[in-house]
């Protein structure tokens, strides 16, 4: 098997996750350089991108175990989470409607078309569950994929800087936050700098993308 997608993935992330531990900033967010210089790459010198995925797919099937695997700072946190399981509840229920709204009527306000407005509602729910609201909806399961994907990058560059510009400390308060609006990439951010934090985003991420599933068809009948 071709060793080039995966070698050249691990040796570029490797090398920008030491330049992050350097110099903590959000311009050396490791996922986001290494997804650029791979891209470039890629481009420059002609490969295929099928090719390159081909020849990484133990990395994206790794992608699975990866998330479940956040079930256990769920489970170590689990008598904290009980205890704020209503705020938890309201939060996911609260934010995952202003995700959205503001994601909605942002493209409405700057000119998109019906179906770009359906394809950015449920970009903030991970990308297999998104794909399939937003078919199912009418938008373009493609186009919301990326905005997927950009959402999760934003997320894992500045979420946690956010937070913490606006003076938000409170632990379960961060991942929540953190889940519900960029999903998987954020969660992966938050999760290196607080355990509990982590916990509670990977959770959020998932009560989010079922809640989302679950109501954004009725609400985009009432928001046409």
């Amino acid at each position: 098997m071709n060793a080039l997608g995966i070698t050249l993935t691990l040796v570029v992330f490797y090398l920008f996750s030491e330049l992050h531990a350097r110099k903590r900033a959000f311009y050396t967010n490791p996922v986001l350089l290494s997804i650029i210089t791979i891209a470039l790459i890629l481009k420059w010198f002609g490969i295929p991108y099928g090719s390159y995925m081909d020849s990484a797919v133990i990395l994206k099937f790794l992608l699975g175990p990866a998330v479940v695997s956040l079930a256990v700072p769920v489970y170590r946190g689990r008598g904290t989470i009980k205890a704020y399981a209503k705020e938890i509840v309201v939060g996911i229920v609260v934010g995952g409607t202003t995700a959205i709204l503001t994601a909605f009527y942002m493209a409405k306000a700057l000119g998109g078309s019906e179906r770009v407005l359906l394809s950015i509602a449920p970009k903030s729910v991970t990308t297999a569950i998104a794909i399939g609201i937003s078919g199912k909806i009418g938008g373009i399961p493609a186009l919301t994929a990326v905005l997927v994907i950009t959402t999760g990058l934003l997320g894992n560059a500045f979420a946690p800087e956010l937070l913490s510009l606006f003076k938000v400390k409170d632990r379960i308060a961060r991942g929540l936050a953190t889940g519900v609006s960029s999903h998987g990439l954020g969660t992966a951010r938050i999760i290196l700098e607080d355990e509990l934090a982590g916990a509670v985003s990977g959770l959020a991420m998932a009560l989010n993308g079922v809640f989302t599933a679950l109501i954004l068809p009725y609400l985009i009948e009432v928001l046409k």
